[in-house]
């Protein structure tokens, strides 16, 4: 990415300040553009990454909703990272349209602009939550996740190709669990919605780290899967607690006890390769399968084994109370 102009939709949030963190750190980018609809939270990055010293840092005020002003963010771009999206689960079921119009008709907006503006690349970010959906952020992100998979197939003569990354919940980002009980421990009662919930869990670099990955390995169309722990929700009650009364408050309309990143269905379309699995186009004209399975990762791949499926309260590995604690611990500090 050095000499490279790369736009992050969603920039100002946990995700898209962490990815423009990493890529300052370790690239030297030409242009890195921000694009969000928020005035107060581009001016706190501006504060924090000041054009003086980061004079590839560019801002736009826009909204994925609004096709012309995104066409006119990502002209001259070469990388796309699509990271804008409504998720809290509540808010989308309570203001269902809205999720549609950011999730879905965004989405496709992300994909005609830089169809449009002759980007090179486009990394979607997706959700655990878009695998067998029940509700409507979870069904809005599969819906988003088929549009940018299918974009590779009608490009053209364009040199343009789209890919999506899913993984499960982001530790420390906006609205997530640990922010949730570390702001009730001061209450002295965690609420837990059921002990047997389960949960997969990236740290916020991780995530970074997988579609910078993605860019690299990417041949478009496909959606990638990276190998992460999981975790039980009382272990995180456990590891948070300081004392504090645990209340179970039953679950919530929209949620599963456990989450998948990939079904029975998805699996006779999956790859695996060391620390991460790939997800294949159903509908893939532009593809050699068996050179990208021996070729894509830099040493062969595997076909998943039939009845495959990636559950996050079957998962090989969990982490213990003290690597949530310690997790914590390194969130704080960051």
């Amino acid at each position: 990415m050095d000499n490279a102009s790369i736009l992050v939709t969603g920039g100002t949030g946990s995700f898209g300040k962490c990815f423009i963190r990493t890529v300052l750190e370790r690239y030297r980018p030409k242009r890195l553009i921000v694009y969000s609809r928020d005035e107060l939270k581009q001016f706190e990055m501006q504060q924090a990454f000041p054009q003086a010293e980061w004079p590839c840092m560019r801002y736009f005020l826009g909204d994925v909703r609004d096709l012309p002003r995104l066409t006119m963010a990502m002209e001259g771009v070469d990388y796309v990272v699509h990271a804008a999206a409504i998720k809290q689960v509540p808010a989308a079921e309570y203001n269902p349209f809205e999720a549609v119009k950011t999730n879905i008709i965004g989405g496709q907006n992300v994909i005609e602009a830089a169809m449009a503006a002759g980007v090179r690349k486009v990394v979607a970010l997706s959700t655990d939550k878009a695998a067998a959906p029940i509700n409507l952020y979870g069904a809005t992100k599969l819906c988003s996740d088929k549009l940018f998979v299918a974009a590779n197939n009608y490009r053209g003569s364009q040199d343009i190709r789209f890919s999506v990354v899913r993984y499960g919940n982001v530790m420390g980002s906006r609205g997530s669990v640990i922010p949730f009980f570390l702001e009730k421990q001061k209450t002295g009662v965690l609420p837990v919605t059921d002990e047997r919930m389960t949960r997969f869990n990236i740290t916020l670099r991780e995530g970074v780290d997988l579609v910078l990955w993605a860019f690299d390995k990417m041949w478009g169309g496909e959606l990638f899967v990276p190998k992460i722990p999981s975790y039980r929700i009382m272990d995180v009650a456990r590891a948070v607690n300081g004392g504090c009364r645990i209340e179970i408050v039953g679950i919530r309309p929209g949620e599963k006890l456990h989450e998948e990143m990939i079904t029975e269905t998805d699996a006779l379309n999956t790859v695996e390769f060391g620390k991460y699995y790939v997800i294949l186009p159903a509908a893939r004209p532009r593809w050699d399968v068996e050179r990208f399975i021996r070729e894509s990762n830099g040493k062969p791949g595997r076909r998943v084994p039939e009845g495959f499926s990636y559950n996050s309260g079957s998962n090989e590995r969990f982490l213990t109370v003290e690597e949530l604690r310690a997790l914590m611990r390194d969130m704080r500090a960051s």
